[in-house]
């Protein structure tokens, strides 16, 4: 088995391999002779067929295996020499497959992009702040009624007092399609928060301005895609009379407030409130400090980047972005958006960053347990209730959805990692300045 190089020009490679006839004739010799102790046919007994007998039956398909087992085993050497780690999967074409024929050598040319030689990060160099920001009573406060108003009842109004939103509605309604009542249109003694949109559009507005005792015949239509076929895209008119007309009165802060959120006391429930914050703090902060991280690493280092995976990643942007901006549309004749100057620079500091957290990974054999893999199945398995076991067997058969999930675990450890070496100062601040610094990721 020979390798030839034949390009070697930045990260790119080219390689001819030639498979000899000879070799791959005894390579099909070899798996004959494992197979024949348990091959039976007619008229020989088990493991006695005749080798010439066994080719002229089994070579054929065999063959096939012999080639490719061949290749994979000089890519493989290539590979272990040479210390090259390709950046997608190489390239390989075999010359005048057409026209091959048994008894001839096997050419096969072998091309792909090299992974750069990445240096070493002295992560001592990184000086990181770490802002903090602690709970005060005015953010519990603010917490604690936001809870009450999500806990709110209502009370009747002064009689003749016109209903505005976010006051409730106490109606009887029949609704009708050319003139006839419609299964499932009626009701009685419904109460509906008005600027709730729990009707279809278009219905709770026209009942804005009605007082109790008031009858209103509201028009509407249907949206194209309402979930009752036979409703969808039809015009009706709903006969209401309302009934009461009631404002919002928000729950008292004390201990029953506290125990509709399942906490003992209210006290209790102040130390769950400051929990959660500080909880939401801590992962504001990281995020941010995540960010500045990842900029000095993108300054600290500089090597020469895989063409294919930086015009890969620039495609990927500019298709994700597009369909960000166009949400509505969903025909394909969009597919090849062309990335833009922007969308490159940043594809480069994506790949380049990806390869480095990469590199310091492979290094500090930092690995995805099969605990933390469960756990981020389970995560994305609550987006489709009912559904979860599918969705398990689905990303047990999906290598590339594996991927998807263990891809942010992994960089998040690695960032952990840099981070437990980097200088790290605190710097206590206000909800506000967080708030700010993490608005500013979505400008950047």
């Amino acid at each position: 088995m020979q390798v030839t190089e034949t390009l070697n020009e930045g990260l790119k490679r080219s390689y001819t391999i030639t498979v000899p006839a000879a070799d791959l004739d005894a390579k099909v010799n070899e798996k004959l002779l494992e197979a024949q102790p348990e091959v039976e046919m007619k008229g020989f007994r088990k493991g006695k067929v005749p080798m010439a007998l066994l080719k002229k039956q089994f070579g054929q398909r065999i063959l096939g295996d012999a080639m490719q087992d061949a290749i994979d085993g000089a890519m493989k050497s290539h590979f272990d020499k040479t210390g090259d780690r390709p950046a997608l999967q190489p390239k390989v074409e075999m010359q005048g497959g057409e026209n091959w024929k048994e008894g001839d050598d096997v050419v096969v040319e072998m091309s792909y992009e090299a992974l750069p030689e990445i240096p070493e990060v002295d992560v001592s160099k990184v000086k990181l702040e770490k802002l903090v920001v602690k709970a005060d009573d005015k953010a519990v406060t603010e917490a604690l009624e936001n809870l009450a108003k999500s806990a709110k009842n209502f009370e009747d109004k002064k009689k003749g007092t016109k209903a505005k939103d976010g006051d409730q509605v106490v109606i009887d309604f029949v609704g009708k399609i050319d003139g006839e009542a419609f299964e499932g249109g009626a009701g009685e003694d419904y109460p509906l928060e008005l600027g709730s949109g729990s009707f279809i559009p278009g219905f709770e507005e026209q009942l804005v301005g009605a007082k109790a005792g008031d009858e209103v015949a509201v028009k509407v239509s249907f949206p194209a895609e309402y979930g009752a076929k036979h409703l969808a895209g039809k015009e009706a008119v709903f006969d209401c009379t309302v009934k009461a007309v009631k404002g919002a009165k928000p729950a008292e802060i004390d201990d029953e407030l506290a125990k509709q959120f399942g906490a003992e006391s209210l006290e209790a429930l102040k130390g769950q409130i400051t929990e959660r914050l500080e909880a939401e703090y801590v992962g504001a902060s990281r995020q941010v400090m995540k960010r500045a991280l990842l900029d000095q690493l993108d300054k600290l280092v500089k090597f020469d980047l895989p063409p294919s995976l930086v015009e890969a990643e620039a495609g990927q942007i500019a298709h994700q972005l597009w369909h960000d901006e166009n949400p509505d549309v969903h025909d394909h004749n969009h597919d090849h958006i062309e990335p833009t100057d922007e969308h490159k620079s940043l594809a480069e500091r994506r790949v380049r960053l990806g390869l480095l957290l990469a590199e310091i990974g492979r290094k500090e054999k930092v690995e995805v347990s099969d605990a933390e893999m469960t756990q981020a199945v389970m995560m994305q398995a609550r987006q489709y209730p009912g559904q979860e076991r599918a969705f398990f067997e689905f990303v047990q058969k999906n290598p590339q959805m594996q991927q998807q999930l263990r891809a942010p675990i992994f960089e998040d450890k690695v960032v952990d990692l840099v981070v437990a070496g980097a200088k790290v100062t605190e710097k206590e601040v206000t909800k506000d300045k967080l708030q700010k610094a993490v608005e500013a990721l979505d400008e950047i």
